[in-house]
């Protein structure tokens, strides 16, 4: 069962890449962004939270596509936006939306505020990843050698 919703995942990811207009050969880095960062929400939903859970899901899916954007030279937000989409709480919007129409404050408040909740963990997740200086991505590269003072021009 975890098998299927981590390609489950994977494949929606890609769908969503698909759809941003990710250029084709990061669909892989993508999809297994997308369905490791929903395995492990998944895997740890049950005894952590689903609030927390979804702040390390989305730790892990930043670290990961800051990595992988350091070492495909690209932005990470080519593996961040496609990557991110299976956490986001749309279902928790709709159930809030839901039992507001149908005039269940108390379930529909509920909903909402999980939603919300799972929201401000995906934003903290992400700032959190972000304030690492990126040389800790370059992992296996080699920084570009200063420019030696004999080679440079005199004016």
């Amino acid at each position: 069962m975890i098998v299927t919703q981590f390609l489950a995942a994977g494949f929606g990811t890609i769908a969503f890449a698909l759809l941003f207009g990710v250029p084709r050969r990061f669909y892989p880095y993508c999809g297994l962004i997308g369905g490791a960062g929903w395995l492990l929400y998944r895997l740890l939903s049950p005894g952590l939270g689903a609030t927390f859970a979804t702040f390390l899901a989305t730790v892990l899916v930043m670290l990961l596509s800051r990595f992988w954007a350091v070492r495909e030279k690209c932005p990470v937000t080519v593996f961040l936006i496609s990557g991110i989409i299976p956490l986001v709480p749309g279902g928790g919007l709709y159930w809030a939306v839901f039992y507001f129409v149908t005039e269940q404050a108390s379930r529909a408040s509920e909903a909402g505020f999980a939603a919300i909740r799972a929201a401000a963990a995906i934003v903290l997740g992400i700032v959190c990843v972000f304030e690492i200086p990126q040389k800790f991505f370059r992992i296996g590269r080699k920084e570009p050698s200063a420019i030696r003072p004999e080679t440079r021009k005199e004016r």
